[in-house]
């Protein structure tokens, strides 16, 4: 018989992921789908011990995630814009918060605190948060798996885009393969921690001079021009 013993103790795989960010609407949706897909994301993580960053507050699928997570001992981090604290938007603080002056500042932030990152069903902003984070891994800027929970189909518009754009030459077939997508959060999750980088970056990840996201140094300040005769 087996060493049952040995194996009962033998330690978990490391994990993957150690911070993942999720972006998604402040608002609810008017489907339960919607709200059920954020919190089955949130256990999975959780399982996963996996952390959460993600736009700070707690309401609409960014509280329910955020609240699934930090009640299943997880670390929550949210990060929002000084000018969006104010409870009548975005609700009280789930987890730890971190204040920044602007949007640019926050998208960098939860980019440099995550390993991964989630897009759930959202409006505009959830979006061009997605869409962001897509076009930095193209350019280089960073290579972290960047998936999309497709709940009940609701990205299948988006996707034939993509798939339209490669189709027209306009996005390369090997930079359509950044997104990873599935209708389940379990796999999604499975298959970002399965992805590997595909396409060929811009430009190298060191050449980016982003203090923001932990590289890179600032830009030298212009010298003084002298003065003429």
């Amino acid at each position: 018989m087996g060493d049952t013993t040995a194996a009962a103790s033998a330690p978990a795989p490391p994990r993957k992921f150690g911070r993942i960010c999720v972006f998604c609407g402040s608002n609810s949706g008017n489907r339960a789908v919607f709200g059920d897909a954020a919190l089955e994301l949130g256990q999975g993580l959780v399982t996963r011990g996996v952390d959460l960053v993600y736009g700070g507050g707690s309401i609409g699928l960014m509280g329910l995630i955020a609240q699934t997570v930090l009640d299943g001992g997880c670390h929550v981090l949210g990060v929002i814009p000084r000018a969006l604290m104010p409870l009548e938007i975005s609700g009280a603080s789930v987890g730890e918060v971190k204040i920044v002056s602007d949007m640019h500042e926050r998208k960098a932030e939860m980019a440099r605190q995550a390993d991964a990152f989630i897009a759930l069903p959202g409006g505009y902003g959830t979006m061009e948060e997605l869409l962001e984070m897509i076009t930095w891994s193209q350019l280089g800027i960073h290579d972290k798996p960047v998936g999309l929970l497709n709940v009940d189909g609701y990205y299948d518009p988006l996707l034939a885009l993509f798939d339209k754009g490669a189709a027209e030459g306009f996005i390369k077939a090997d930079c359509r393969q950044i997104i990873v997508s599935a209708p389940t959060a379990d796999e999604l999750l499975t298959k970002m921690e399965q992805y590997t980088r595909s396409h060929r970056e811009v430009a190298s990840r060191t050449s980016w001079e982003m203090t923001e996201l932990g590289y890179g140094k600032a830009a030298p300040e212009p010298e003084e021009e002298a003065a003429s005769c």
